[in-house]
């Protein structure tokens, strides 16, 4: 039986994505395994022996609410917009990929190429957001999944968002790690003017050729550079995110990231440390065999080191961090790093207001007597 890992026709064609496979997510009934038995060819439609690229597929979410609440003690919000389910930047070691599993899909490749757009996102948010009983705080964009993936760019649900929320003077602070986000700075230079916006720029490797392979069709480190330092040119508070922060793998560039957005114009900087939940820490795991092979056993062990010898631990107040020897370097040195350049912490809170909120309008409902 061929394996993922040891097949390089197999990555070859699986160009372009994170995931080396498509393993059944943990609810799946059955369990199926790929054999080449040698009596038929690759298709297609077969996501373990394709025979071309894998195509992006585009579905609809027809959830009946758009905001998503969060009570996390690690978390410093607690409501964000997430536009798409599923992601297809493809990075390997996203904490979003079993959320798939709650659609009957795999986390592996079906989350970064089959896709979910919500195409009334703008005017659920409207809803939401007019509600009596809505009480106004900063709201995050792409808390789960990237708002400026690829699909974004012809569908535009992200920034019919924007325009709902700046609109009705809400502060929303937007994470991505895609140059797109520069199509939006005219509304996000407008935002940022009545303190309504401020952008996270999330860098895991200034290594081109170790993001590609890592965040397969995420913009280029040198182009989210650039885009942070556009956004910081037209007055939009930005800031980076070194995450995740992989020890063995990414963290050499810890500093040398925190140097370039500092030099870029952020104002404030962060790092998480990887989280591997679920299907994650085995889809993670055979990336690492099959693109960094003797590395592999060094970085999974330095994980361990931070998780208690396992590869994640999901307990509030260490999920984020780790806890042991080894993480507690890392954030030593993200303390002087930040430092040394004269950056806030993320998690110190975005200077933003919630003072030019007012609810909008919905057709059809008696206007206030004070309107």
């Amino acid at each position: 039986m061929p394996t993922d890992t040891d097949n390089t026709e197999q990555r070859r064609r699986l160009r372009g994505r994170g995931a080396l496979g498509n393993p059944d997510c943990r609810y799946a009934e059955h369990t199926r395994a790929a054999v080449d038995d040698g009596w038929s060819k690759p298709r297609d439609d077969d996501p373990d022996f394709p025979a071309t690229a894998l195509r992006t597929e585009l579905g609809v979410d027809r959830s009946r609410t758009v905001i998503s609440r969060n009570a996390s003690p690690d978390i410093p919000f607690d409501r964000s917009v997430n536009p798409y389910r599923g992601c297809e930047h493809g990075c390997i070691y996203c904490y979003a990929r079993p959320t798939h599993a709650w659609l009957g899909l795999s986390p592996g490749l079906d989350f970064e190429r089959r896709l979910f757009h919500k195409p009334q996102a703008a005017e659920q948010l409207r809803r939401e957001l007019a509600a009596p009983d809505y009480r106004p705080e900063t709201l995050v964009l792409g808390a789960n999944t990237d708002p400026y993936q690829p699909i974004e760019r012809r569908l535009g649900t992200t920034r019919s968002l924007l325009e709902v929320l700046s609109e009705c003077g809400h502060p929303t602070v937007i994470t991505t790690k895609s140059s797109l986000v520069l199509r939006d700075i005219d509304l996000l230079h407008d935002m940022a003017a009545r303190g309504l916006a401020a952008v996270q720029i999330s860098i895991t490797a200034l290594d081109a050729e170790l993001a590609r392979r890592l965040e397969p069709r995420a913009s280029t480190p040198r182009r989210r550079l650039h885009a942070l330092s556009e956004l910081a040119a037209a007055g939009v508070p930005v800031g980076v995110l070194v995450s995740p922060l992989i020890p063995g793998l990414t963290d050499a560039e810890l500093e040398r990231i925190i140097e370039a957005a500092s030099n870029a114009g952020a104002t404030r900087a962060g790092a998480l440390l990887i989280r591997l939940p679920h299907e994650v820490a085995g889809l993670f795991e055979d990336w690492l065999r099959g693109h960094y092979p003797q590395r592999a056993d060094k970085v999974l062990g330095l994980i361990r080191q931070c998780r208690g010898g396992r590869l994640n631990d999901p307990r509030f107040g260490a999920r984020m961090t780790g806890t042991g020897a080894v993480a507690d370097l890392l954030q030593q040195r993200l303390s002087l790093a930040l430092r040394r350049h004269g950056l806030a912490r993320r998690d110190s809170g975005w200077p933003l207001t919630t003072d030019h909120f007012r609810p909008p309008k919905l057709p059809g409902l008696q206007m206030s007597l004070f309107d």
